[in-house]
């Protein structure tokens, strides 16, 4: 039915049963792949490597950037909210015990729970449509959480606010996979991750010079840091409909030889990706037969924890060494911005070596010495604040350097999609233990429940990182003395990274 070589040289054949990878409305022709291959060794030889270099940076100003704005945009938007609580968010609308921490639990069920329908539909929508309908949604949920009056209000906005955003994270990481080789990716996702520095950043200085406004038109400084903020995504949005990239095989500001030269050179490292069948549930399914998915999940789980603790209570943790509101929005922008260089240099030398599970381990030691400086220090400020350096720089580093390991370490479209949603959504939960992890009545123990909670999770993720690296070594090692199966291309495309004849990056 498919075309396939006779099924004697197929892993399933002697069972007699239909391989997990069949499917009865995909057609992969495969006397057209075979003549396809050769035509991609044509065109991969005709392309000289300054050509391909150039190439890459057309794809560089058109992927990257882009891509990096709005996600930018979507993290300030979702943490600007510990900016406002120093601007009296709290106090006006009369918030009690843990009503703020709820408010920040609230966005991260629906950001969790829609994370692998919204790859789904990136993928069937195309990128420029989703991603930029999503943005413009965000951005209209921002401003109207400038505007509520009451708890209610701000839990119904943050819901909203969850939702509306949940594509955004997974659908970037997922678009930039399907467009570099997995020896030059690491670059690219560490400097789209440090929007998210960059986010804190801004985000503080901004809030330092829109809390001036305090008092404008009856509103309170923190209501215009979101109306504004809000806005200002909004304006992008529309824009970005016509700049916002879609994958290699519909890139119209492409020529065509240089769309099919970018398919090319990632089906020589990666196999073909499928890209033309769309995802059905049965291929959900069977991403979840492989392990190391649940692993990946969990070397992220435990990173959001400290990640989210940092975004939403720094300013908080700032305050308390003495400054006043505007110098605590001042005070913060510093360690975001070490942890964007510092990100970038991780980057530079894991794409150098090809290697990332040591640059892993590396940030996540110095983030627990971090943590483990602000359990014991309580009365240096300049070393408490010198701690929150490392945590930055430590967490903020290793979380683009472990979800792009994973990422890239996937297969084909179907397996990328669903396994980078997957690993994004069950790694949010964590998002939902940070929002209580530093509560208002901790603050008499400086914070130490928090903390403690924080390098727990740290070392959850080096352990899970641990796993997945001695999973590849294994499993390359394994394909390494396994006889020579003989596989159609059909058969290769549908495994994805399952293929034997896959090797994973360590």
């Amino acid at each position: 039915m498919f075309g396939r070589e006779k099924k004697t040289s197929s892993p399933d054949s002697s069972s007699g049963k239909e391989p997990p990878f069949s499917n009865n409305y995909y057609d992969p022709d495969i006397a057209r792949a075979a003549a396809a291959a050769d035509n991609d060794d044509d065109l991969h030889h005709h392309f000289s490597p300054s050509r391909e270099r150039r190439l890459l940076a057309k794809i560089d100003l058109r992927v990257i950037p882009v891509l990096s704005i709005l996600y930018l945009l979507a993290f300030l938007d979702r943490t600007n909210i510990a900016n406002a609580s120093i601007f009296g968010l709290q106090s006006e609308l009369r918030l009690q015990n843990t009503q703020y921490n709820t408010a920040l639990t609230i966005f991260f069920v629906p950001y969790i729970v829609f994370e692998i329908p919204s790859n789904v539909l990136l993928k069937k929508l195309k990128p420029h449509l989703w991603l930029s309908v999503c943005m413009f949604g965000f951005g209209l949920v921002t401003i109207c959480q400038g505007l509520v009056q009451n708890y209610s209000g701000l839990l119904a906005t943050r819901f909203f606010l969850g939702l509306t955003e949940t594509g955004m994270f997974p659908g970037s990481f997922y678009l930039i996979g399907m467009w570099y080789k997995r020896s030059e990716a690491q670059k690219r996702y560490s400097f789209f991750f440090g929007s998210t520095s960059l986010a804190g950043a801004f985000g503080g200085l901004l809030a330092s010079a829109i809390g001036k406004m305090d008092g404008v038109q009856g509103y309170l400084g923190w209501r215009w840091i979101f109306i504004l903020e809000g806005l200002l995504t909004c304006v992008v949005a529309f824009i970005f409909f016509f700049v916002i990239p879609d994958f290699p095989e519909n890139a119209k500001w492409l020529t065509e030889e240089e769309r099919q030269y970018v398919q090319v050179r990632l089906r020589k490292e990666q196999g073909r990706s499928a890209a033309e069948r769309p995802i059905g549930f049965k291929d959900v399914v069977n991403v979840f037969k492989d392990y190391k998915i649940f692993v990946g999940g969990f070397m992220y789980f435990g990173l959001i924890v400290p990640a989210y603790s940092y975004a939403f209570f720094a300013p908080g943790i700032i305050q308390t060494y003495g400054y006043s509101r505007i110098q605590t929005q001042l005070y913060s922008v510093p360690p975001w911005a070490a942890s964007f260089t510092f990100a970038m240099v991780i980057a530079y030398f894991s794409d150098k070596i090809k290697h990332r599970f040591a640059f892993t381990i590396m940030p996540i030691c110095l983030a627990i010495a971090g943590f483990g400086i602000l359990i014991v220090v309580h009365d240096n400020h300049h070393l408490q604040y010198g701690a929150l350096f490392m945590v930055a720089m430590g967490v903020y580093s290793a979380m683009p350097v472990i979800v792009c390991w994973f990422n890239m370490n996937l297969g084909g479209h179907h397996r990328r999609a669903v396994g980078t949603a997957w690993q994004i959504g069950f790694g949010n939960i964590g998002g939902i233990i940070a929002t209580y992890s530093f509560l208002p009545q901790d603050k008499a123990d400086f914070y130490k429940p928090g903390y403690s909670i924080c390098i727990a999770f740290i070392c959850l993720s080096a352990a899970s990182c641990l796993v997945y690296a001695a999973s590849c070594i294994m499993q390359n090692r394994q394909r390494e003395k396994a006889p020579r199966t003989l596989l159609t291309e059909f058969e290769k495309t549908e495994l994805g990274d399952l293929n034997p004849e896959y090797r994973y990056l360590l």
